[in-house]
Order: structure tokens, then C-alpha cells, then sequence
């Protein structure tokens, strides 16, 4: 069996990047884990700012896509470790998430995005789902650390 979730009012909507549950990282508040992974990719940049103070999630989403503003040059070797940091810190920081993940076991973790076949399990069900994947990491350590 697995858990799947996708919109921030689905029954594991807590999951999901967008959800309004904000984390402190690096001396700073950002409002939701997508403001904190966007930004990221701008980091030493004005807009790394820019989107870390962005109203909404949509909206960090839409920047941190935007190809007009320089991506740094690493991007595709540390966006799974700066998803990880940001994913780690949201269920370490808020106790009633840690339960919510706690809560699934040992079941199977799967972003139900359609359009994303990295992060989630795409349309046809064959993408890499590593936020999945990085939920599942988090929870085997929460299990580890249980404070």
C-alpha cells in the first residue's frame, strides 16, 4: 500500500511543498518550504531575497522557474540536498507534521503530480517521485530521533 498526496487540502496535503507551515533555515523565516527550495536556486543573488519574501507559494514557484533570473550554476547537483534540508526542518519544526509522518508507518510516499515526473510520480505513474522518496528519509530519521 502507499500514501499519495498532492494539493495542500488533500487528507496528507501537510506534505506538500505549498502547505502553510513556515521554517526557520540559515538565520531566516520563509513562509513555506517552496519559498525556501525557490530561492535556492538564486542563492548569493538579490532574488534569492526576492522570493523568500514572495506573498505565496504560487508565486515562489513561478520565480524560482523563471529562466530570465540566473539559476546558479549547481543547481542540478544540491536541488535534492536543499529539498532534503527544507523537508527535514519543516517536520522537525512543527510536532503535529512529525506526527502526521510518523503516522504513515512504513508505507510508500507518493507526490501525486501530474506534470512532474522528478519530484512527483508524473501522469502515468513512472516519474522518479524523489520528494517521495525525501519524505520517506525523513521519517526513517524521525523514527531514529524521536524529540
Amino acid at each position: 500500500m502507499s500514501i499519495s498526496f498532492y494539493g495542500t487540502k488533500d487528507q496528507y496535503g501537510c506534505f506538500s511543498n505549498f502547505s502553510a507551515h513556515g521554517i526557520t533555515l540559515e538565520g531566516k523565516y520563509w513562509k513555506t518550504t517552496e519559498h525556501y527550495f525557490q530561492a535556492k536556486k538564486f542563492v548569493g543573488t538579490k532574488f534569492e531575497e526576492e522570493v523568500r519574501l514572495l506573498q505565496s507559494p504560487r508565486l515562489a514557484a513561478d520565480a524560482g522557474r523563471d529562466r530570465k533570473k540566473p539559476l546558479r550554476s549547481d543547481w542540478e547537483e544540491v536541488k535534492d540536498e536543499v529539498m532534503r534540508r527544507a523537508v527535514l526542518a519543516k517536520f522537525t519544526q512543527h510536532k503535529d507534521l512529525r506526527e502526521i509522518l510518523l503516522s504513515t508507518g512504513d508505507e510508500e510516499i507518493i507526490e501525486n503530480a501530474p506534470g512532474d515526473y522528478y519530484w512527483g510520480c508524473g501522469k502515468t505513474g513512472t516519474g522518479q517521485n524523489k520528494l517521495g522518496q525525501i519524505l520517506v528519509e525523513v521519517r526513517e530519521q524521525l523514527k531514529q530521533n524521536p524529540k
